[in-house]
């Protein structure tokens, strides 16, 4: 899978991440931890203790993954990793028709150029071309309005929410917990958007 999203001026290409990637990805995470904290369930911390076969083994596991589970990564024009998002399945045959979209960043430096929305649409894209599949999950830290608009724009809707989700650093932070149904089509104001 090769895609390219065009925003602006400058082309971005959109990829399957391997383990080739593991230096950039892991940078790139450790960035997105440190300027986002509230974002993920990860700590900066909790992550820079790991060693790089940790990130060697989760980008292993995404590479050779059974099924539409996936981590993509969208590069600039000069290769630099500047989003990642990633698609995972259960293995458990019971929750098989569902999956989760997990570890959504685009770097500060690419904001506003439509790389979200292209990461955003590649998962869902993966995850319909897995007919058993139907439906995707995520959720999103309260307060974060770009990106409950951005989810809220491709189709997810809020069907819950989780108080005290995450402390960081002592806070407190809600989750909301939003749903695409894949055999659904968008509603008209997720059209809109």
């Amino acid at each position: 899978m090769s895609a390219s999203a065009e925003r602006g001026r400058r082309p971005v290409e959109l990829r399957r991440l391997g383990t080739a990637d593991a230096g950039p990805y892991r940078a790139f995470r450790l960035a997105a931890l440190r300027e986002t904290p509230t974002a993920f369930t990860s700590s900066h911390a909790e992550e820079a203790g790991k060693p790089l076969s940790a990130t060697l083994r989760r980008l292993a596991e995404a590479e050779a993954g059974d099924g539409p589970g996936a981590l993509i990564g969208a590069f600039d024009g000069t290769g630099a990793l500047v989003g990642t998002a990633g698609l995972k399945v259960p293995p458990r045959g019971q929750e098989r028709h569902k999956s989760t979209l997990y570890g959504m960043a685009v770097a500060r430096s690419a904001a506003g150029r439509g790389i979200g929305r292209a990461l955003v649409d590649e998962v869902l894209h993966t995850a319909a071309q897995d007919g058993r599949l139907r439906q995707v999950l995520l959720t999103v830290s309260e307060g974060n309005e770009p990106a409950l608009r951005l989810y809220t724009a491709c189709g997810f809707e809020v069907w819950g929410r989780e108080p005290r989700a995450v402390l960081v650093d002592g806070r407190a932070v809600a989750k909301l917990h939003m749903v695409r149904l894949l055999d659904a089509e968008p509603t008209a104001e997720a059209r809109r958007r």
